[in-house]
């Protein structure tokens, strides 16, 4: 079993340390990983990609990660391209509500990505940051399916991923969505499923880089030695819930989308 997880495991892409901007000069150590009128850089998704790394090569799994100014949108398209076994995106994430319903307390600050947050399109409401995006997030007038750094819903809704077996979201917000009554969630998940992607964690709400790295390791390790996602994933959960009893916060946002 654990030969079959390693052989599913050894088409990979891992994605993290994004700059968001064209200068070095964004960083925020600690954070969280959600909406925002610009995008920091998340130092710990640096070392929770790296620290995945390093557990994989030790198990002999070879990695393609794509980190800093590598991480944009068109590397993205191309990488995705050949629907590698294991997608692991650690950024940040967006996702608005729908306009339509939204209360009268609309944040005049938030219209700078109005093209993102007032689009009548669910799939257009919801989407990951990649390398150089604030330029686009600030101006807010591209609505292109250009390579802006903002990968939509609705453009990985038209990937293919056929051949995925498990997507990793590693940022905030990524399973929220529009509810339709006959449709499901219409988001991230949603987007995912309609390209071909077997099975997806993502998260709830904001999750904290520490403990995010920390679930995401041991969700790795597990996953090689017990050879089943959704084992990993429930073993992770029992670990993390086990550690943090009062405070699940720090674990309970991530789910696991089959």
């Amino acid at each position: 079993t654990q030969q079959h997880t390693e052989s599913k495991l050894s088409s990979n892409l891992f994605i993290g340390g994004v700059k968001y901007d064209d200068s070095t000069d964004n960083t925020s150590g600690k954070g969280t990983r959600g909406a925002s009128s610009s995008w920091n850089y998340l130092e710990g998704t640096l070392t929770e990609v790296q620290e995945i790394e390093r557990i994989l090569q030790d198990n002999q799994i070879a990695t393609t990660a794509w980190i800093g100014e590598q991480a944009t949108e068109q590397a993205f398209k191309l990488l995705t391209a050949r629907s590698p076994s294991v997608i692991h995106i650690a950024t940040h994430g967006f996702f608005f509500e729908n306009p339509k319903e939204e209360s009268s307390n609309f944040n005049p600050d938030l219209t700078q990505n109005s093209v993102y947050k007032l689009s009548e399109d669910p799939l257009m409401r919801s989407g990951l940051i990649l390398a150089g995006a604030n330029e686009s997030w600030k101006a807010g007038s591209n609505i292109s399916m250009g390579e802006d750094g903002i990968l939509t819903a609705l453009e990985i809704s038209n990937l293919d991923l056929s051949k995925t077996d498990l997507v990793v979201l590693s940022a905030c917000e990524t399973g929220l969505g529009d509810i339709d009554g006959s449709e499901g969630v219409f988001g991230l998940q949603r987007a995912f499923k309609m390209a071909g992607v077997k099975n997806i964690i993502m998260s709830l709400w904001e999750v904290p880089d520490a403990e995010t790295a920390e679930f995401m390791n041991s969700f790795y390790k597990n996953w090689i030695s017990l050879g089943n996602t959704k084992a990993a994933f429930r073993s992770t959960q029992l670990e993390m819930s086990n550690k943090y009893k009062s405070e699940p916060e720090k674990w309970a946002a991530f789910v696991l989308f089959e």
